[in-house]
């Protein structure tokens, strides 16, 4: 007999699996099919995943049964195979597992986030269907996985409560806000779950080791309850039709033993992971002593009423122009001189103030362009239209504005465009734009209409007067279009021939993500000297050691050198920030001897940062003008 799971998790701490879809995908299997279904047609494919998590490390398996419920197979035609194929997922995974591992139901959401024509009463029928098959073939435990509001949660675990009493793991999908989709802070959903039953609480999905951090250092220490985690392998990318994860096994490992001492008892991996990210995890914990949770502080007392027996309750919870811009503009304006473009996101709430107050100091301080990302990490904020309308007409201060794929179908992006040309706003950066899965929404489309080659090209045909679907627009528009490039990888040859593709396309000059290394500053040169257009070098100052880590390990198209993590690590607050800007300005010194395009990025709305940087460039750009080779 193994100990039971609840003592375990008392005072040590357990490795999980890993990804089971993305995985599937990563060995072959095609997109779009449904993974449960395997468990009857491929029931080998299925145990040699579970074997390869077993052989890492992990000590409780996951079934494959996340969208084995009524709503989701009938997609696939397979309805009537609830039972069928959830029985199979245990059977499976209870092969794998052996004598001594542990298996858990999984029983994912089945709104995701999304609204559906689904009642109450259906759902509640729907997870009992499924939870019944899983504890038919018997379970050790039931994890609820990747749920954004507490409504949801309540009704499955109410139905399964009804069923059993075994350990119940539940798991939300939050951002950093740290707050379930229909309002509740993380702490009081976990205490409400807590009075029903719920022995596990956790975060799986939706972002990375440093998001789920972020929200468990929140609640301000180890709880008195277990938690779990099983986060994605950092932010997902989609290059070339596929999603692609950048966190590391060894990251992952490193993170694995934070998250112990935040109180996780039970520590996995979801979208991007794979048997590698679960090694470095169980060898990161091999001999890790884990405090008892008795000593931990207790959750807080909620006294708020959740109605979750009626439709009311999922319905409720889903619920001028001064002569900055011109003709040439920025393309033109790099051939003479050091030219700089400053990135400063817009808020993510309704108060401009500091965007604003921001704005005007680099204005001050001589920035020649600022640019506003289009809903960056696809996290809802202010459009940029509107605020570089702002930009120019109230700060005399160009605006360069992203326009991203993801969000807007033809129709959009052509009104889209339309809409800027009549603001005056005429430089753009297209970009294609992080999926939408993996933003503060969720649930919301990702719309892809057109590749990042193509909006290039339409927008460039608007500047001809005739319109996306060909018709004429009775007169011109005059955009200047940007192309972003991410010369952050293994084979930079590869990237410029894409970087080529755009050029074709019309792009007018080239944006690149961050660069930390100087002799790939000088790679990029090279690589590129034979392309007549500008390109802008991006360099954005670190603020901390953390904030270093996290974009090296979790944010596509972003690579620190080593020396360059070594020096911000540990550092935080002023501290950090200054070392932040030295290091940007021993960049910009390599930099602004190759390029006259330069691209700051504002961390955190620390634009004080950007302006000593700015200050720095006009005086250094002083002292080599007569050395200025007019560089690209």
């Amino acid at each position: 007999m193994k100990p039971d799971l609840r003592k375990r998790w008392e005072n040590e701490v357990l490795v999980g699996d890993g990804a089971m879809g993305t995985y599937l995908y990563q060995l072959g299997s095609p997109v779009g099919i449904s993974c449960e279904e395997l468990n009857l047609i491929s029931p080998d494919v299925i145990s040699d995943v579970h074997r390869r998590y077993i052989e890492a490390g992990s000590q409780l398996l996951e079934t494959n049964s996340f969208s084995a419920n009524y709503y989701k197979l009938s997609k696939f035609g397979l309805e009537s195979q609830v039972e069928e194929i959830n029985r199979a997922a245990v059977r499976i995974a209870r092969e794998a597992a052996g004598s001594e591992g542990y298996v858990a139901g999984a029983v994912g959401s089945i709104r995701g986030g999304k609204r559906v024509n689904v009642s109450v009463q259906e759902m509640g029928t729907y997870f009992e269907q499924q939870i019944s098959a899983l504890l038919t073939e018997g379970v050790d435990a039931l994890l609820f996985e990747t749920y954004y509001d507490l409504a949801e949660m309540r009704i499955a675990v109410g139905r399964a409560r009804k069923l059993t009493q075994v350990p119940i793991i539940a798991q939300f999908a939050v951002d950093q806000v740290g707050r379930t989709m229909d309002g509740y802070k993380i702490s009081e959903a976990f205490s409400i779950l807590q009075d029903e039953g719920v022995d596990v609480f956790g975060f799986n999905c939706h972002s990375g080791p440093k998001g789920i951090m972020s929200v468990m250092s929140g609640l301000k220490g180890p709880l008195n309850v277990p938690l779990s985690v099983f986060p994605n392998a950092g932010l997902a990318d989609y290059v070339d039709g596929e999603y692609v994860y950048g966190a590391s096994p060894e990251y992952f490992g490193e993170c694995a033993l934070s998250f112990a001492n935040l109180g996780a008892r039970l520590i996995g991996g979801c979208c991007g992971t794979t048997p590698e990210h679960i090694a470095a995890t169980a060898s990161a914990l091999q001999g890790y002593k884990a405090e008892s949770l008795s000593q931990g502080k207790p959750l807080p007392e909620v006294r708020e009423a959740i109605v979750v027996n009626s439709d009311m309750a999922v319905k409720e919870a889903n619920n001028a122009s001064n002569g900055a811009s011109s003709a040439s503009g920025i393309t033109e304006l790099v051939k003479e001189r050091h030219t700089i473009i400053v990135e400063l996101d817009p808020p993510r709430d309704l108060d401009i103030s500091k965007f604003m107050e921001g704005a005007a100091a680099l204005k001050a301080a001589g920035v020649d362009a600022l640019t506003l990302a289009d809903n960056s990490l696809a996290v809802t904020r202010m459009s940029n239209m509107a605020l570089g309308h702002l930009v120019l007409t109230e700060l005399g201060l160009r605006p360069l504005v992203h326009i991203a794929c993801r969000d807007r179908n033809l129709i959009g992006t052509q009104s889209h465009m339309m809409g800027f040309d009549a603001l005056g706003i005429d430089h753009v950066l297209a970009v294609t734009g992080d999926p939408a899965r993996f933003g503060d929404l969720p649930g919301a489309s990702s719309v892809y209409d057109l590749t990042s080659f193509e909006i290039i090209r339409m927008i460039k045909q608007l500047n001809e007067g005739v319109a996306f679907s060909g018709k004429p627009l009775k007169q011109k528009a005059n955009f200047v279009v940007g192309a972003a490039f991410n010369p952050n990888v293994k084979h930079l040859n590869k990237a410029v021939e894409r970087l080529e593709k755009k050029i074709a396309s019309g792009a007018d000059y080239i944006m690149t993500q961050p660069v930390y290394d100087p002799e790939l500053i000088v790679a990029i040169k090279e690589a590129t000297a034979h392309l007549d257009i500008p390109i802008f070098i991006g360099i954005m100052p670190l603020a901390s050691g953390k904030n270093a880590e996290y974009l090296h390990n979790e944010v596509p198209g972003i690579q620190l050198s080593e020396t360059v993590r070594k020096r911000m690590e540990g550092l935080q607050g002023q501290q950090g920030r200054d070392m932040g800007v030295e290091i940007a300005k021993e960049l910009l010194d390599t930099a602004m001897e190759h390029f006259n395009g330069i691209y700051l990025m504002t961390p955190f709305m620390f634009y004080d940062m950007n302006v000593t940087l700015t200050n720095y460039v006009r005086e250094r750009s002083k002292a080599m003008a007569p050395h200025l080779s007019h560089s690209s």
